[in-house]
């Protein structure tokens, strides 16, 4: 019985110190799972930013860069499954995730893909594969259109900038009214942008809930800023591009409350070299969702490419 109750205190500890301290609870949360996927935290300065990232494995390099609003621990449950093959890394994007903000600053795909370059070639980078989700993914895309010779694939999640992306509820509902799931203005809006991104989410902690949250809502003014300089002055790829000769895994989720899976045509006609998968009952965020399956596609299209 005593043993009971001990293991009953240790329990009624740790959520107590959940409570009163989840920014450390989540912190040590993050760093378990990094762990766990081979991951270290690193940080690389760059043009007036400071970037985070995490990096792992040994092998080609493998880049995963986080969609509008996420950060580098998007990847981090499925990175587990990719270490074993590559060197990952994965950065936070400027004015996201742990990454400096400057509201001086711009933050359009162009001026993303330019700090991105800076921050591979500090990093030694010089050929790699190139995933992204959502706005990551438009990142990726754009890299690969500017220097081809430095990406060998692109791996696409639910990838934003074609216009049949974007032609979705939520974006329409944007443009109506200035209003996004993706812009947190209280801790009540994390349900929402859980439910409007996932289809399938994983278990994610209260702690850990509200501490992303709180960062989401001390972003609000920035992010709402960036949102609207993206939307009016991020011109659509097949607006500027008729194909691109870069192989590409294209991934949908069937369940995308955020953008349209419609854009997987638009998509295959700019990246003629392509596959597709589009995965049944996954929402936006198949990374999160559907860490293994999605990472298991990947491993697969990855052995197709020529060496």
């Amino acid at each position: 019985m005593a043993i009971v109750y001990t293991l009953l205190l240790i329990v009624v500890c740790l959520w107590v110190f959940t409570q009163l301290q989840p920014d450390t609870a989540s912190h040590w949360g993050l760093a378990l799972e990094r762990k766990r996927s081979g991951l270290e935290l690193k940080s690389q300065a760059i043009e007036g930013f400071d970037i985070p990232y995490l990096e792992g494995g040994q092998g080609e390099v493998l880049v995963l860069v986080h969609g509008f609003g996420g950060d580098k621990d998007n990847f981090t449950r499925m990175a587990r499954f990719l270490t074993p093959h590559f060197r990952v890394i994965q950065p936070d994007l400027p004015g996201f995730g742990d990454a400096t903000r400057d509201s001086a600053a711009r933050y359009r795909m162009a001026d993303q893909v330019e700090r991105l370059h800076a921050f591979f070639q500090a990093l030694g980078v010089q050929k790699m594969i190139f995933g992204g989700n959502s706005m990551g993914g438009f990142i990726a895309c754009e890299y690969a259109a500017r220097y081809p010779e430095q990406v060998k694939a692109v791996w696409l999640l639910d990838a934003a900038g074609t216009a049949a992306a974007h032609d979705s509820p939520m974006l329409r509902h944007y443009l109506a009214t200035g209003d996004s799931p993706l812009l947190l203005r209280s801790q009540a809006d994390v349900a929402r942008l859980i439910s409007s991104t996932m289809a399938r989410p994983p278990y994610f902690p209260g702690f850990l809930k509200r501490t992303l949250g709180a960062r989401a809502i001390a972003d609000y003014p920035l992010h709402c800023e960036i949102f609207k300089d993206l939307s009016q002055h991020s011109p659509m790829l097949e607006a500027r591009f008729t194909t691109l000769n870069t192989p590409a895994l294209i991934v949908w989720g069937s369940e995308d409350g955020i953008l349209s899976p419609a854009a997987a045509l638009s998509q295959e006609r700019l990246f003629p070299r392509h596959q597709t998968i589009v995965m049944q009952g996954i929402g936006h965020l198949p990374m999160l969702e559907a860490p293994a399956q999605t990472a298991k596609d990947f491993l697969k299209f990855e052995q197709s490419l020529p060496a």
